[in-house]
């Protein structure tokens, strides 16, 4: 009965945000968060028809999209956010059978496509403590390109992409159709700014800068740095 409140209480989740006018919803089920804890045998040891078999693991985070995709409007985006690999296995492309690999998550992008889940965010890891990461640029980008050859799906590729030039190459070389930018946007707010101008398109500030930029005009407040600026 409570699987079943938390199911309904998702659908509710996606009818109130599409009340608030968003326009691209995911779900995640990552990072050893509730439903990443049903997809892995490593955290689910359920014996009834949740646990068990890849089949049982899969079928509440499953019954959960299902019940978003019919609440979503069916014009709009829905993502699915997943961990590709609990690092159990320290190669980010090898078997953990028993626990979640990327094999198992190739399966569950199966099935989230034939609910009409519209595009997979391969993250990775955050289920299990004292694992090694193999973190380095573009470390999970290898994921995206798994999922997107294998399911015929559009993936998102992220995790330690630092510049316009990486991020140009993995769309270039079709690894992936979305590039997502979180830590790098904490050391540099203007990245998208930064990448546009390093890759030679043209860039237009956000028009709300424009405030900022008028009053160190006119107070020439040397300390802002206004050379960039159209």
């Amino acid at each position: 009965a409570q699987i079943k409140d938390i199911v309904r209480k998702f659908a509710d989740a996606a009818r109130r945000a599409d009340e608030a006018g968003i326009e691209v919803l995911e779900i995640h089920s990552a990072h050893g968060y509730l439903l990443h804890s049903f997809l892995s045998g490593n955290s689910n040891k359920r014996t009834d028809e949740y646990g068990g078999s890849l089949e049982n693991r899969l079928r509440f985070p499953l019954e959960v999209a299902k019940a978003v995709r019919e609440a979503w409007p069916e014009h709009k985006p829905l993502w699915v956010r997943f961990s590709s690999t609990d690092y159990k296995n320290p190669e980010p492309m090898g078997h953990d059978e028993d626990g979640w690999d990327i094999y198992q998550a190739i399966e569950y992008a199966k099935e989230l496509k034939k609910i009409g889940v519209d595009v997979i965010d391969c993250s990775s890891g955050g289920n299990l403590p004292r694992v090694r990461y193999p973190a380095a640029p573009m470390y999970q980008v290898q994921f995206a390109d798994a999922v997107k050859r294998e399911v015929q799906i559009q993936t998102g590729a992220v995790g330690l992409i630092l510049d316009g030039e990486d991020a140009e190459n993995i769309l270039k070389q079709e690894k992936a159709d979305y590039i997502l930018i979180g830590r790098s946007f904490l050391s540099n707010s203007e990245w998208a700014i930064a990448a546009g101008q390093e890759l030679g398109g043209v860039v237009r500030w956000p028009k709300q800068y424009s405030w900022a930029v008028n009053k160190a005009r006119r107070t020439k407040d040397k300390k802002t740095d206004i050379k960039t600026l159209p």
